[in-house]
């Protein structure tokens, strides 16, 4: 998998700790990695953040609310360490194989091209502290939106799924050829999710209508920030966890 073109932006380090997710900030449980044995250790709690994160986050929820858009956040995945983002590109590759009817331990033309699929949603677990995956910094959040009840809206593709109806602007113009179809419903509840959370701070990522960060290198390379804010937290999260 190759390198991101934000993988050259510098990281200056802002030592803020891994908080946990306030109750204000919905949280969707099980978690899905945790359920599929993903290495997360003793202490290794996905719904954790930066704490400038959270604030951001929190921001993004209240004005959610404040809009009377009748939903909320629902955070789907938080903090992952590089163990767990390892495990998860090798079951995602797996599971492309699989599909594609594929032997993932095979050298072939066939697996390349599931591999460089797969490369564009998952980050490489590169375990080189100049780039790390954006989920390992505490700075990257999956997320959707969700009802007053917690439960998610449809969005017309599930988190992680691998192809282009995971681009942010997939439904765009099937929404404009017809505006009271579920391809406008869907459009329109991505681009209320991107609106809100480009309005506390974040960035989204090119690829994933779920996945936004603050203070980490795809944050600094989509905002124009000449550095990031944030590097890999260890596996146990010891060493900056409050």
């Amino acid at each position: 998998m190759a390198l991101r073109p934000w993988s050259p932006i510098p990281i200056v380090e802002a030592g803020e700790p891994l908080v946990a997710l306030p109750p204000q900030l919905w949280r969707l449980q099980p978690h899905p990695y945790v359920s599929l044995g993903a290495p997360y250790g003793v202490q290794g709690d996905p719904f954790r953040l930066r704490r400038g994160v959270v604030e951001r986050l929190l921001q993004a929820e209240q004005e959610l609310r404040h809009a009377q858009f009748q939903c909320r956040l629902a955070i789907f995945d938080a903090w992952r360490p590089l163990a767990v983002q390892r495990f998860m590109v090798r079951h995602a590759v797996e599971e492309e194989c699989a599909r594609a009817g594929v032997d993932p331990d095979q050298p072939s033309t066939a697996r390349d091209r599931v591999i460089t699929e797969v490369g564009r949603f998952w980050a490489p677990p590169s375990d080189d502290p100049a780039t790390p995956p954006p989920h390992s910094t505490g700075a990257a959040v999956d997320l959707t939106l969700a009802d007053g009840s917690g439960v998610p809206l449809a969005m017309g593709g599930e988190i992680d799924a691998i192809g282009p109806v995971s681009e942010p602007a997939f439904y765009a113009d099937a929404a404009l050829a017809d505006p009271g179809g579920d391809a406008a419903l869907w459009h329109g509840r991505r681009q209320l999710l991107a609106q809100v959370m480009a309005g506390a701070g974040f960035a989204q990522h090119p690829n994933e209508w779920w996945h936004f960060s603050w203070g980490d290198q795809l944050w600094a390379w989509r905002r124009g920030q000449g550095q990031a804010r944030y590097g890999r937290i260890g596996e146990a999260a010891s060493s900056l966890a409050s």
